[in-house]
């Protein structure tokens, strides 16, 4: 008789899924996923068997393929079966054989459910796995998310197996006299998990016989330790993460604070793509002076006076804009640049969006650009040249805004106006002023 009563408890305890759910189960036809297969049947649940020839033990493989189908059949149950040549893929792809048999799999896995219309991927999973998982995942680095091993569930990949061990599951197969197939690159070492189960494992059962049994008991600690964790940096993230625009802010004050500092802030910048190397970085620069920027790959990261400033990277500014005489309006990113030419004589006053120029000191065709460095003007009210960067840092203005500043530029290479902040002093509206062109500033939205 097939112990189907431990098996529905730990599916109901972890809710992998309930006995209206359909389940895909991936089975090669080894001993653990063919005991999946024969407890599901057992305990009453409706489901289908998907299987995947790699192509990469011949006739062993075929054979394997053949056994599945027959077994299948045998239950009663849907059968989907796909061959993929995984050398090739593997080459293409300039990845492992075993990475890319599992990207393959997975892919078809899903791709399966989602036409099929399937509710759950279950896998043959077990606690040596798990170990074996930690093991491998501790030789790269790993934090706690690494410990925590194989989960139940993960999506609608599920694991009900994963209260039994590799001896509970041969035993159980032993003694219902279920025939499944062996593996022949299970029992090589070049793999690296599989150097762990059949070298690192046995070394440490002779330290600890009892190891699964202990492995369970840490495996529950870790998963309650990173639940804790999340939830510390859940709170953090509303308290702490302060968006402004369209950037984020974080004080410096409040990471400094922060304890254990290392851990909580890599858990922050996580999810923005920011490595743990680069997380230290960060901390070692909080004391020094602003203006450093750090990157990942798809944001940048700013120490600015008393925050850290996070923005989405900006690897391709607006275009440069070429303004000429006849033109009235001009897009600019997400800016739209308005020109007119009033009749009467205007003065802008308090509108930083608009300026009044004098007309007859324009050179056209004009320029609109973003800031670059070495730039300078001479900003309304002052005869002296100043350096755009200098300006910038004067109004206490983040990198990551005057990135964006619209630059206005004569025809001659002078600045006319920094958008939204200054007109160049040479440009403004005089006693001798006989013509204006305004130009203003506004969203396209």
């Amino acid at each position: 008789m097939l112990p189907v009563e431990p098996f529905v408890d730990f599916i109901e305890k972890n809710k992998l899924f309930a006995k209206q759910h359909r389940i895909l189960v991936a089975v090669s036809g080894g001993i653990d996923s063919v005991l999946l297969a024969h407890l599901l049947q057992a305990a009453g649940y409706n489901f289908g068997i998907a299987h995947c020839n790699f192509q990469l033990r011949g006739e062993e493989s075929d054979a394997d393929q053949i056994f599945v189908a027959e077994l299948a059949d045998q239950l009663g149950v849907p059968v989907y079966i796909t061959k993929f040549d995984t050398r090739s893929y593997a080459a293409e792809k300039k990845i492992s054989i075993q990475m890319a048999a599992r990207d393959l799999r997975y892919q078809w896995f899903r791709q399966i459910s989602q036409e099929a219309g399937y509710d759950v991927i279950a896998l043959a999973h077990h606690q040596n796995d798990a170990i074996e998982t930690i093991l491998f995942n501790l030789t790269r680095g790993t934090g706690i998310a690494g410990l925590h091993g194989i989960l139940p569930k993960n999506g609608t990949l599920v694991r009900p197996m994963l209260y039994l061990n590799r001896g509970e599951i041969a035993a159980i197969v032993e003694e219902n006299k279920l025939p499944y197939r062996e593996d022949s690159s299970n029992a090589s070492a070049k793999y690296a998990r599989n150097k762990i189960r059949l070298e690192v494992i046995p070394k440490l059962k002779e330290l600890n016989p009892v190891l699964e049994d202990t492995f369970e008991q840490n495996l529950e600690h870790f998963r309650g330790l990173e639940e804790l964790l999340g939830q510390t940096l859940s709170g953090l993230r509303e308290t702490l993460l302060i968006p402004r625009n369209d950037a984020i802010y974080i004080a410096i004050d409040s990471v400094k604070k922060l304890k254990p500092q290392s851990l909580l802030l890599y858990g922050l910048l996580h999810d923005f793509g920011f490595n743990k190397s680069t997380v230290s970085d960060i901390i070692g620069a909080l004391d020094k002076h602003s203006g450093r920027v750090f990157e990942s790959a798809n944001y940048r990261l700013l120490l600015d006076r008393g925050c850290l400033i996070l923005t989405k990277r900006i690897d391709h500014l607006p275009a440069v804009g070429i303004i000429s005489n006849d033109d009235r309006e001009l897009t600019f990113g997400d800016l739209q640049l308005r020109i007119k030419h009033p009749d009467e004589l205007l003065v802008i006053k308090n509108d930083p969006l608009a300026v009044a120029i004098d007309a007859e000191l324009l050179v056209y065709p004009l320029t609109i650009r973003t800031w670059h460095q070495g730039d300078y003007f001479y900003p309304l009210g002052m005869k002296t040249k100043k350096k755009l960067s200098d300006f910038f840092v004067g109004l206490k203005i983040p990198l990551v805004e005057k990135t964006k500043v619209p630059i206005l530029l004569n025809g001659n290479g002078d600045i006319i106006w920094v958008a939204g902040y200054r007109p160049d002093n040479r440009y403004k509206i005089s006693s001798k002023t006989k013509k204006v062109t305004i130009f203003e500033l506004g969203s396209i939205w």
